[in-house]
């Protein structure tokens, strides 16, 4: 029996430093914009590159197995070098791989950093988009939890189907959705969130789901399509969290941002392995800001990821207020 089962993208990360560009602020009656500019016509400098694993289901599929939870992964690789390059990666954090093989590409990412340390991705989905029903082992699929990453194309109807699976074998399903998948809006994802239990994004994707609005607005809205707890977080900003009962409120600590990428799948699988352990929301806030922060500050999205027993040190070290609303 797994404890959790993760379902999405499997990819080459290339993380491109360079010092030539420049971030641009674009102000209108939509909001303000960041934009990442480089010199047209001109051969840039890349000061270092590093080669990782990245993709939403690889992320949380490491992050829990270091947690200590026995893990799975679905996903789509395909043939080359990239491929087997994740897939040895993949292996060797003793995660069971249910993988599906294919012709095609695996999915490959191009990481800019910022000045602000912040990141632009340039992302080719590849096979990621290709996962079908008939690749999926069902009968291997003893979980107490699954973990839905975003998937397109082809790829989004079998998480549809596995949604279904979950509902009829009562395994919970905990969803966390990209922009591309968010701005589709909540028609399009409504057989996965009303069998979701808990639903993890940040602002941006919980605004284009069920439009703009205060954050204690939107904790509202997702709610009622279905899950029974949802988390919402704000880079360094504050983050929210509603369930049955509560609405809990909690600000992260100030530290020294390197590299953003991964965090919210570190914060997300983080959540997720203390309610599997104790369904304790608050512990399981501290814990995800904990491995978060951890993540945010080296490069690569699973280069620092925290075991169990790290995470609960680097826990006791934040200091973070958690408050508390009982739901009128």
């Amino acid at each position: 029996m797994y404890d959790v089962i993760t379902v999405g993208s499997a990819t080459l990360d290339v993380f491109a430093k360079t010092r030539f560009s420049e971030l641009i602020k674009i102000i209108d009656p939509k909001g303000e914009t960041d934009l990442l500019a480089f010199p047209s016509g001109s051969k840039i400098l890349v000061d270092e590159l590093e080669f990782t694993v990245g993709g939403g289901g690889t992320n949380t599929a490491v992050a829990l197995s270091r947690l200590g939870h026995k893990v799975g992964f679905i996903g789509k690789l395909g043939t080359g070098t990239n491929s087997d390059f994740i897939y040895k990666n993949i292996k060797k954090e003793k995660i069971d791989l249910l993988c599906a093989h294919g012709k095609g590409h695996a999915g490959y990412s191009v990481i800019l950093d910022t000045l602000e340390h912040d990141r632009t991705i340039l992302a080719y989905k590849g096979i990621n988009d290709e996962l079908k029903s008939k690749d999926i082992p069902y009968k291997k699929l003893k979980t107490k939890w699954f973990y839905f990453g975003a998937m397109l194309g082809e790829s989004f109807h079998t998480l549809e189907r596995l949604a279904e699976f979950a509902q009829q074998h009562n395994i919970k399903i905990a969803f966390n959705p990209s922009t591309y998948i968010a701005e589709k809006g909540t028609r399009h994802l409504k057989h996965i969130l009303s069998r979701t239990e808990l639903l993890i994004l940040n602002r941006e994707e919980a605004g284009m789901l069920v439009g703009k609005d205060s954050m204690e607005g939107l904790l509202f809205k997702l709610k009622s399509l279905g899950p029974k707890i949802v988390a919402i977080t704000d880079g360094k900003n504050k983050l929210l969290v509603i369930d049955e009962k509560y609405i809990y409120t909690a600000n992260p600590p100030f530290v020294k941002i390197v590299d953003t990428t991964g965090a919210g799948d570190a914060f997300a699988s983080s959540f997720l392995s203390w309610l599997i352990r104790k369904n304790d929301i608050e512990f399981a806030i501290r814990l995800g800001i904990a491995n978060s922060q951890s993540v945010i500050m080296h490069y690569g999205a699973k280069n620092i990821l925290l075991s169990y027993k790290e995470a609960l040190k680097a826990m006791k070290k934040l200091k973070v207020r958690i408050h508390k609303k009982k739901i009128k």
